[in-house]
């Protein structure tokens, strides 16, 4: 699926996958020739650069504000693993307010 006046900006996150994914079949196979190999291949580099930068965006949008212990607001990135670190302590102490 190729988004109407080639641009990148268009694409969704999992259709550049998709697309990128195509590509590297094709680029894989090898029957293609020279020049239309070097045109998808630079499609490919584009559409990886446009995933990076969607990831990157997702990314940011992942931070959370917290407070410190000063009252100061702070961005934190999400750690899903000390996440979950925190609740498989809370579950092993049971719950603390039953009320």
């Amino acid at each position: 699926m190729k988004p109407k006046g080639d641009s990148m900006a268009q694409f969704k996150f999992e259709d550049a996958l998709a697309r990128l994914e195509t590509i590297v079949g094709q680029l894989e196979k090898g029957d293609l020739p020279l020049e239309d190999s070097l045109k998808i291949f630079e499609e490919g580099v584009r559409l990886s650069k446009n995933c990076l930068k969607l990831l990157e965006e997702a990314e940011r949008k992942v931070q959370i504000l917290l407070e410190d212990k000063e009252g100061r607001k702070r961005i934190k990135t999400l750690d899903r693993k000390e996440e979950d670190r925190e609740e498989s302590q809370i579950d092993a102490r049971g719950i603390e307010d039953q009320d």
